[in-house]
């Protein structure tokens, strides 16, 4: 019985996925935008229909953004106080207009990517027709 499941469902490639998602379009077709605001995905795609509203990333790029931009920011701030020595107000707020604004960047584009990864790997909770056939 898993043997006609496993054959009806075809390979999502991860890699496709993921970039798409980077990009903010639809990770099944490319075309389509993925989310609709800052940060909440679409129920669907409008250009080739596939489902979307079941994909949760959560806390994922929110923890991944953090890391990352901890760990450019922080060498990155220890380099200029070294060598620059600046004001001390010149350079709280260097780093929080640089900080701030890299996260903003980061925070939708990983969401992106983890909902293709998500999509590619059909790591989604159950649609609407899936409690029936349950």
């Amino acid at each position: 019985m898993t043997d006609s499941i496993d054959t009806e469902e075809e390979d999502r490639p991860v890699k496709p996925a993921m970039l798409r998602g980077w990009r903010g379009r639809c990770p099944n077709c490319g075309s389509g935008p993925l989310l609709k605001g800052y940060l909440t995905v679409r129920d669907s795609c409008p250009v080739c229909g596939e489902e979307l509203f079941h994909h949760r990333a959560d806390d994922g790029p929110a923890y991944l953004t953090i890391l990352i931009v901890g760990h450019l920011m922080a060498p990155l701030l220890l380099f200029v106080f070294d060598r620059y020595r600046p004001d001390p107000l010149v350079l709280a707020t260097g780093f929080v207009i640089g900080t701030v604004s890299l996260s903003l960047f980061l925070l939708p584009r990983l969401k992106g990517m983890l909902i293709g990864i998500q999509w590619a790997k059909r790591m989604h909770g159950f649609g609407t027709g899936d409690v029936e056939a349950a």
